[in-house]
């Protein structure tokens, strides 16, 4: 009888987060094996303060674009635009098959038709408990109950072993859209061994259990039956539990519902005719019909959850006239939403806008209007105790979060040496009994400005400062083409500066500085560059000392007479 040998992996199982961990949003995370890489999502992330004059940040797929060949797909796990929001710009570049289920393949096209982008690859639609093979990767989808509909989890079954990945999720057993999680599947890898499990972290820092969905219909029915007039509801685009929470409290309470925003009209239809959104014909009406009813008869779904400047919400919050809803008082204004990272002055300014008209605004802060769609401590410890894990890496989350989520790990027994707090760019290898931190890759910045994606140097992004700091002055002096020397006094405009009071002084007295610095040296003002430092340097010692500001200098040079 022959005995037949123990076979081992012949490589190394590879982690490279390449966004979402040390942060909120921007989420992927590629996984690798020899010669063949999946990816897990593809998001954004808003920018902050930081990054003055940027419209998104998306991941940088500098190490998928090096070694495309060996993409096998990106797998979507739920359709927020922190997972999904990236990939118009990643398709633009590579063309890898993707796989999502119904409603995220939906979003994912309502994203690329928005976007305008037009793309070889395949969108692949998946169900839960199906199965696909991606090279050497065998990965299986299961229901996890989070914000939006047809949330996913992943077990990967790799040649080192099986990862689970939980996709973004909470215990809810009673959800208003959707299923609740699905742990039948867990619990029978619980006896298996499990090589990795990858957790969401972003409410790490919650003790108990997550409140359900239907604590919000409770609160919804109650402010929309005790209303004298209309009821605004902003929310998310995506939150279709939400939405449909609304439809219905509308429905019971004999209103009509009206949409405004251009993301929350697109969802809402694709939703309707999708089948995860449902209700009555009559009940959502056209914003044309808004003055043929009572105002007790009305509910607006609206977008401006987070106080974005071009949503409907702040629109009406700053008495925009493009606005096709204005506030009066009586109104009720009902945020829907807790603020994303960086975004908290925005909404509050938008809510002390809505109190000056005279709506009464309710935020989370005042009743349960909202409940968010991550796991607390509690359940992140069930996810830990079914799972069964050898090795841990905290994802989705800033890095107090991953740090927290990597102690509670600790505490329900996994070795501190088996657990990984990793940042992006970071290399894990791990083989089926160590692994280690082995490389960083190089992982940029890559913003999203109007029509350009690329990388923002430092020098770009502190101008941008400057200018919204301290304001831009121009220095322009001609210089006569025959002889060399200045044909007049410098003109001098500025912008965002000074006041006007002290405007003038400034530019009579900011043009001797000028005359004196290039006077001193007239033999080269002929020479490329020198006048421009010139006048620069003359100039920022010469505010600085005057009001101690820096402002944006731009120096141009003109050359007059013949040539």
């Amino acid at each position: 009888m022959k005995l037949r040998r123990k076979t081992t992996a012949a490589h190394k199982l590879r982690i490279i987060p390449l966004g979402g961990l040390g942060e909120i949003g921007k989420n992927m995370m590629a996984l690798e094996y020899g010669n063949d890489i999946i990816v897990i999502d593809a998001g954004l992330m808003f920018p902050g303060e930081e990054t003055p004059g940027v419209d998104l940040l998306i991941p940088d797929i500098s190490y998928l674009l090096e070694r495309q060949k060996n993409l096998r797909g990106i797998v979507i796990t739920h359709g927020h635009e922190d997972h999904i929001g990236a990939l118009p710009y990643v398709l633009s570049r590579i063309a890898p098959p993707v796989y999502a289920t119904k409603f995220t393949r939906e979003l994912i096209s309502v994203e690329l038709k928005q976007r305008g982008v037009k793309t070889k690859a395949k969108l692949n639609v998946v169900t839960p408990g199906s199965k696909i093979a991606l090279g050497k990767f065998i990965i299986e989808f299961f229901s996890v109950c989070h914000s939006i509909p047809d949330s996913a989890g992943l077990i990967i079954h790799t040649p080192q072993g099986i990862v689970v990945h939980s996709g973004d999720f909470k215990i809810d057993y009673t959800p208003t859209v959707g299923a609740p999680t699905n742990f039948s599947q867990l619990a029978v890898l619980g006896v298996k061994d499990v090589l990795l499990l990858l957790s969401d972290s972003t409410y790490v820092e919650l003790s108990g259990y997550t409140p359900s969905e239907m604590v919000v219909s409770d609160t919804l029915d109650r402010i929309i039956s005790e209303a004298k007039g209309r009821v605004i509801v902003t929310t998310f685009a995506s939150l279709v539990s939400r939405i449909q929470q609304v439809l219905d409290v509308a429905v019971k309470r004999d209103r009509r519902v009206f949409i405004t925003g251009r993301s929350m009209k697109e969802i809402v239809n694709m939703a309707l005719k999708t089948g995860y959104l449902t209700a009555p014909a009559d009940v959502i009406c056209r914003l044309d019909e808004l003055r043929t009813l009572p105002h007790h008869r009305i509910v607006i779904l609206s977008t401006g959850s987070q106080g974005e400047p071009t949503s409907a919400l702040v629109r009406m919050a700053n008495r925009d006239h493009r606005s096709q809803v204005r506030i009066v008082p009586g109104d009720t204004v009902v945020i829907s939403a807790t603020s994303i990272p960086g975004n908290e002055a925005l909404v509050s300014k938008t809510i002390d806008s809505l109190f000056r008209q005279g709506a009464n605004v309710i935020y989370d802060r005042l009743a349960q209007v909202h409940v968010h769609g991550h796991g607390s401590r509690e359940e992140l410890k069930l996810l830990l105790s079914l799972v069964k894990p050898k090795f841990f890496v905290p994802v989705h989350g800033e890095y107090r979060h991953l740090s927290l989520h990597a102690n509670l790990a600790q505490s329900m027994g996994i070795p501190r040496d088996n657990i990984f707090v990793l940042e992006n760019g970071d290399v894990l290898e791990l083989g089926q009994d160590s692994g280690k931190v082995v490389a960083k890759t190089r992982v940029g910045v890559k913003c999203v400005s109007g029509l350009t994606t690329g990388e923002l140097d430092d020098v770009v992004l502190q101008d941008r400062k400057l200018l919204s700091q301290d304001g831009v002055v121009v220095v322009t002096v001609a210089i006569d083409a025959e002889s060399g020397r200045l044909a007049g006094r410098p003109r001098i405009m500025m912008r965002g500066f000074v006041d006007g009071g002290e405007e003038q002084t400034l530019i009579e007295q900011g043009q001797d500085v000028v005359l004196a610095a290039l006077n001193h040296d007239r033999r080269r003002l002929s020479e490329p560059g020198f006048v421009d430092a010139r006048m620069k340097d003359s100039l920022n010692r010469f505010f600085y000392e005057r009001v101690r500001r820096r402002p944006v200098i731009i120096p141009v040079v003109v050359k007059v007479g013949k040539t």
